[in-house]
């Protein structure tokens, strides 16, 4: 070997020269096309020349030419045999990004599949962000939605962050942090949901060396000591499985293979473990023909080693959420070393490699096959779903932090169909799994024949079952307990659309009641005649559409009388003069303070009407109606102390409410019951409470030590003010009880 002091400086720059020339030229990504025809290798070529020529000049932070970067994604993206589309957008992923390209452009010269793939892995830079949060969450739901499209723009991608991340060394030092950090939090998931193993190992451990970089080395090193020492052991123990499996009726590849240091690490780290307690850092994996010959392999190893017990995985029966397929167990070898062996076939060990690349792979070994085309693509157009209904990045990217992580857990439709669910998911979220119209209408749910509520977390193996009501909706509630993205987007979605169809049908009612009391019967009709006229309201109000401007009455952000008041002066200017029999008429029954006109309540209203919370009124009590600031409507009891507040400084948002003949369901008040403790006491008021047809929806006992009388404070749904009074008569004679009455607060 020449010693380093001989070689002179003089002959370095021609010789690195010569080496990046060699780097960034075509030649360096010829040898892996073979897979390809001469024609789609010349127009890869042709991209290579543009993508040449576009960044001429351009250099990488360790000063080689830029073009050598779109070649090693290329490469990479090459090694999973993408096809040649795939494979020019590699070449011109930069171009529109660093070189001003136009996707037109692009269009014109390379067709239009490889701009849409160019397109969909360019940054946003000329957008402007609030945060860098915000920032990320965009770009990521930009990349996300061009892969649910097609799946290649994500493998590109991730090729990208693998050369990226190799080289991250000749980045400034303050800048890996950053880099590193996204890696590990967003690529590296990414890679794994996708099954991409071999990057989602590389990528994790190169993110692991610039982000703990002290920790890394002393990791490699004692890892590096520990494979010296277990050199001896580990060939003994791959001996004795080639010689037991020579005498197997089937072929045979055996491979060793190595725990990654940031999976040692992260082991270490999670269960306090010391570097010499993680037993699992080697194992071996075993290739056969056929799932069948899997099994044999298995019973084979455990009469030559013996088993750990609850160490044995059949992920081949299950598969892994990303289409991962293996039999794993844990084996106690020679000197009491654990050692783990997988078993899997040739196709398996494709997928477990190169996830969906192994579509790609699959289609180049085997031309006339059929491949893994649908892989892992329910994910993908579950994001797609959520980005359809959720327009809020940081919302976005709480529902991807959730739903990237592929810890599952493994359920049983009612027809035996395998569904995979995040780990914590519930009975909800497997409604929503199979359709959003099933969670929308679930009603109630069963494991295992047994009846469950809904907040249920599911388990391993359990057998799940739901009944829908054609007539049941969303429960607001159910957002404090969902677990996936895709049931609280669809939640939050029907909430939304809900909510703002109830406010433009009460603003249209209160908007209509106050043009009575101006002596206009109706409103005016949307159409041709009266365009002029609501055009010259909503500049007015603010409004882009008359269904915005009812919405914003309906939810309190406007004052119908004003808007009404401002629509007759309109209607003035176009000759319609306003009624004196029905001006008469309103002001009439308004001193009379009668309720004609007022909105009716029957209990069908969602969240356009509110029942105040501080007097909970019932059918029977007298009723006033505040208009809340975008709160909708919120009903008082007209003797309630903060509805006479309200009044007091706030009166013009104060309309007329009553109740309706008929209600369609009851409505919760409060109830304190006095009684005199003993035992059984809880139990003897609520018997009389469940006899008397009151429907108990909470309890408060107090805090404190059980004196001679304790109050007992009950939230029941009840008919109306009738229904109480037959209560609380029921209860003032049950023995223990000294007193009852309704709670309500002070003036």
């Amino acid at each position: 070997m020449t010693p380093v002091s001989s070689i002179s400086a003089p002959p370095l720059k021609p010789n690195h020269a010569a080496a990046n020339a060699a780097a960034a030229s075509f030649a360096a990504l010829t040898a892996k096309l073979d897979y390809l025809s001469a024609s789609e290798i010349d127009q890869i070529r042709r991209a290579y020349r543009y993508a040449d020529e576009a960044h001429l000049g351009q250099l990488r932070k360790n000063g080689e030419p830029y073009i050598t970067h779109p070649i090693a994604v290329a490469a990479q993206c090459a090694e999973w045999k993408l096809d040649a589309q795939a494979l020019m957008a590699s070449l011109l992923h930069d171009v529109m990004e660093d070189c001003g390209t136009s996707k037109a452009e692009l269009i014109e010269r390379f067709g239009a599949p490889v701009a849409e793939l160019v397109d969909g892995l360019t940054k946003l830079d000329k957008l402007q962000f609030n945060s860098r949060e915000e920032n990320q969450s965009e770009s990521f739901r930009k990349m996300l939605l061009a892969m649910a499209r097609d799946v290649r723009v994500i493998l590109i991608k991730l090729a990208d962050r693998s050369h990226n991340m190799r080289t991250l060394s000749d980045v400034p030092r303050e800048k890996w942090q950053r880099i590193a950090s996204e890696t590990i939090e967003i690529y590296a998931p990414i890679a794994h949901r996708l099954g991409l193993n071999q990057t989602y190992r590389e990528l994790q451990d190169l993110a692991f060396q610039h982000l703990r970089p002290w920790r890394y080395r002393i990791l490699a090193k004692a890892v590096s000591k520990s494979r010296s020492r277990r050199r001896d052991l580990l060939q003994k123990v791959q001996q004795e499985v080639e010689a037991v499996f020579a005498e197997a009726p089937f072929k045979v590849r055996i491979a060793g293979r190595e725990k990654t240091l940031y999976s040692i690490y992260r082991k270490m780290d999670f269960k306090h473990l010391s570097f010499a307690q993680v037993t699992d850092i080697y194992g071996f994996r075993i290739v056969v023909p056929t799932v069948t010959d899997c099994y044999t392999a298995l019973g084979i190893l455990h009469q030559l080693y013996k088993p750990v017990p609850g160490k044995f995985k059949d992920h081949i029966a299950i598969p892994k959420i990303n289409g991962y397929q293996s039999l794993h167990t844990t084996l106690v070898g020679p000197a009491s070393i654990n050692i783990e062996f997988q078993m899997r076939t040739e196709p398996m060990h494709m997928v477990a490699e190169a996830g969906v690349a192994a579509h790609w792979l699959y289609k180049a070994n085997h031309p006339d096959g059929g491949g893994a085309d649908r892989l892992g693509s329910q994910w993908l157009q579950s994001l797609l779903d959520i980005q359809d209904e959720t327009r809020d990045s940081a919302e976005f990217w709480d529902h991807i932090k959730i739903d990237l992580f592929p810890d599952a857990v493994y359920v049983f439709t009612p027809k035996g169909q395998i569904m995979a669910m995040p780990r914590g998911a519930t009975v909800i979220d497997f409604a929503y799994a199979i359709h959003s119209n099933v969670g929308d209408r679930t009603v109630t749910a069963s494991i295992g024949g047994e009846q469950v509520p809904l907040r249920t977390e599911l388990k391993n193996g359990d057998v799940v079952a739901v009944e829908t009501d054609p007539t049941s909706t969303p429960n607001p509630a159910w957002l404090s307990f969902v677990r996936t993205g895709r049931a609280r987007s669809k939640i939050r979605h029907y909430l939304k659309t809900m909510a703002q169809t109830e406010s433009v049908g009460l603003g249209e009612k209160l908007l209509t009641q106050s043009l009575r009391a101006e002596g206009i019967e109706r409103l005016p009709l949307q159409d041709q005649t009266n365009q002029l006229l609501w055009e010259k309201l909503l500049r007015f109000t603010g409004n882009r559409t008359v269904t915005e401007l009812l919405t914003d009455v309906g939810l309190g952000k406007r004052i119908a009388g004003i808007v009404a008041k401002r629509l007759v002066v309109l209607l003035g200017e176009v000759g319609h003069k306003p009624d004196a029999v029905l001006l008469s008429t309103e002001r009439y029954a308004a001193s009379e303070a009668t309720t004609q006109g007022a909105v009716l309540l029957d209990g069908s209203e969602n969240s356009s009407v509110k029942y105040a919370s501080c007097c909970m009124p019932l059918p029977g009590d007298g009723i006033v109606g505040y208009l809340g600031r975008g709160e909708g409507l919120v009903v008082h009891c007209e003797d309630c102390g903060v509805a006479k507040r309200l009044q007091h400084k706030d009166s013009e948002r104060f309309i007329a409410v009553e109740w309706a003949d008929e209600r369609l369901r009851n409505f919760e008040t409060r109830i304190v019951v006095t009684v005199s403790n003993g035992k059984g006491v809880l139990a003897q008021v609520a018997s009389v409470l469940t006899k008397a047809e009151a429907d108990i929806t909470h309890i408060d006992m107090g805090e404190g030590s059980a004196d001679a009388a304790t109050d007992l404070r009950f939230t029941v749904a009840l008919q109306d003010t009738a229904h109480l009074e037959n209560v609380l008569r029921n209860l003032k004679r049950a023995g223990p009880v000294l007193r009852a009455y309704r709670s309500k607060p002070a003036a």
